[in-house]
């Protein structure tokens, strides 16, 4: 069956939202209401640090906002299996490696004059099988497996940014202690739902390359790009739960409400009349500085 395009947001629960993830989560909202789209709430808990009590009081934030969504919330951890499947069929055509470097030896390895700044360096890509035996033997963690990439840089369109161009290095499907990585699984979870449009923070935007070069080899198309400004505290720096009253909780849903709003430069009473200003080619492109006061 085919499904109808949407937009999501994705949480990590492993904190409370603040403000700042919040607003990210009114703004894709808005992407995919605006277009026309299903709206899908994915819930990132494959991490140690992911929190069921989190998870249960961040969809209620979004739900207190007004936010809706389609269906239940789907938790990445219910989809192992799915995973797994996809990164057998890399590893069956070849197209991983066993890793065995620790981000020391990363840091340390030789590079090439002008490899990216921050790619993997290949420390692990062309090992014999005597030298990958070796390492195996001298290494007491599991190894991860790397992406076996035939390309330096990918570009991506972004519907605020234009084009984009970053690193698509040899970058980790699955990590040592066997949990699928994030670049794999958002592919994976975003291709699953029908999702073709991604709309999340600026601090992302350098990981589009990597996660469209594989959404492109894995047969699925790339979605719909927009990364959104940051929220920032009064010293410029990312928002963070030590800056203060960050949180819903802290705020107050109708505070909080109309903090975003008019940080947006559409102030409004809900988010059906937020709905009916929403531009996107009016939307600010520079990071909101926020102050809890």
């Amino acid at each position: 069956m085919t499904r109808s395009p949407a937009g999501r947001f994705a949480p990590s629960p492993s904190a409370d939202l603040h403000i700042g993830n919040l607003r990210t989560a009114v703004l894709a909202w808005l992407f995919a209401r605006s277009t026309g789209r299903r709206f899908l709430m994915r819930v990132e808990d494959l991490d140690y640090r992911a929190d069921s009590g989190i998870a249960a009081r961040q969809l209620d934030d979004l739900a207190a906002l007004g936010l809706t969504w389609e269906g239940p919330a789907d938790y990445q951890s219910a989809h192992r299996d799915r995973y797994d499947s996809v990164i057998d069929g890399l590893v069956a055509a070849g197209l991983v490696y066993e890793c065995y470097c620790s981000r020391r030896d990363i840091a340390q390895a030789p590079r090439a004059p002008h490899a990216p700044h921050g790619a993997y360096p290949g420390v692990c890509r062309d090992l014999s099988d005597a030298e990958r035996e070796a390492r195996r033997d001298e290494t007491s963690r599991p190894p991860a497996l790397r992406l076996r990439t035939d390309v330096i840089t990918y570009t991506v369109t972004d519907l605020l940014h234009g084009t984009y161009t970053g690193i698509v290095d040899d970058f980790v499907v699955r990590r040592g202690d066997g949990v699928p990585a994030y670049n794999l699984a958002v592919v994976v979870d975003d291709a699953a739902a029908g999702i073709d449009q991604v709309v999340r923070g600026h601090d992302l935007l350098s990981s589009s390359p990597r996660q469209a070069y594989l959404a492109r080899l894995l047969g699925h198309p790339e979605p719909v790009y927009a990364h959104v400004p940051l929220v920032l505290n009064e010293d410029g720096a990312r928002l963070a739960k030590r800056d203060g009253a960050v949180t819903l909780a802290e705020i107050g849903v109708a505070r909080a409400f109309a903090q975003i709003t008019d940080s947006l430069g559409w102030p409004a009473g809900d988010l059906d009349e937020l709905l009916s200003r929403f531009d996107p080619a009016r939307l600010p492109r520079q990071p909101w500085i926020f102050s809890p006061d």
